[in-house]
């Protein structure tokens, strides 16, 4: 398994945009795609919201990537 931390500098970051800062996706359209899929699972719970806010201290999985926000 791949593991990538993302440093926060707000309080919060949305869940499509992540996906993009952190290269996974190209656009935030297209981690608006994976989020509806059902791929993607905040804190082991798949997630289909698409604009969740992602916080410090979660962590987000697409396929064999794992993302700790910090």
């Amino acid at each position: 398994m791949q593991q990538l931390t993302f440093q926060l500098d707000r309080d919060h970051v949305e869940l499509n945009q992540l996906l993009k800062l952190t290269g996974l996706c190209d656009s935030g359209g297209a981690g608006k795609m994976l989020v509806a899929s059902g791929e993607v699972r905040v804190d082991g719970q798949r997630e289909l919201r698409k604009t969740c806010k992602i916080h410090a201290g979660q962590t987000v999985r697409l396929g064999d990537v794992e993302i700790r926000v910090l």
